[in-house]
């Protein structure tokens, strides 16, 4: 089937299987509540820009699933890489284990940071590793 959209041509065959192919991904939703006006705001971390609020938790992901595709059907439009989510990666040669040599000191220093929190220090260890993670803190411009 072909459209013609704004003067310009496009296969929607053709698109519509792209457009598939990237909406059966998954992309990372995030949602976080509006403490100042009520709501929730969401966000796909891997598409830039690609942002919704609503009243309420069904509202927005409702919104997001829709501004999702809408994002996807413009970049493919504009001729825009589309980034694939980070799970869609393969994953199978990582054990999600390996082994750190640190300073007794800064061993100390976690141990006792993790007790504060009243965690293990292998909790400790994953959360502050993941807040300085680009991949994890939406701040991934591109697959590493």
């Amino acid at each position: 089937m072909v459209d013609t959209i704004y003067g310009v041509t496009y296969n929607l065959d053709m698109m519509k299987k792209t457009i598939d192919y990237y909406l059966s991904l998954p992309y990372r939703l995030e949602i976080v509540p509006d403490t100042e006006e009520g709501g929730f705001g969401a966000r796909y971390p891997e598409l830039p820009g690609c942002i919704t609020c609503a009243d309420t938790i069904e509202k927005v992901i409702q919104n997001a699933e829709d501004a999702k595709k809408e994002w996807l059907q413009a970049a493919l439009a504009d001729g825009i890489d589309i980034p694939e989510p980070i799970e869609a990666i393969d994953l199978s040669e990582y054990s999600g284990q390996f082994k750190l040599r640190i300073p007794k000191s800064l061993h100390r220093s976690l141990s006792v940071h993790a007790k504060e929190q009243g965690i293990s220090m292998n909790q400790y260890c994953l959360y502050l590793l993941s807040m300085n993670d680009p991949a994890f803190s939406g701040s991934l411009a591109s697959k590493p």
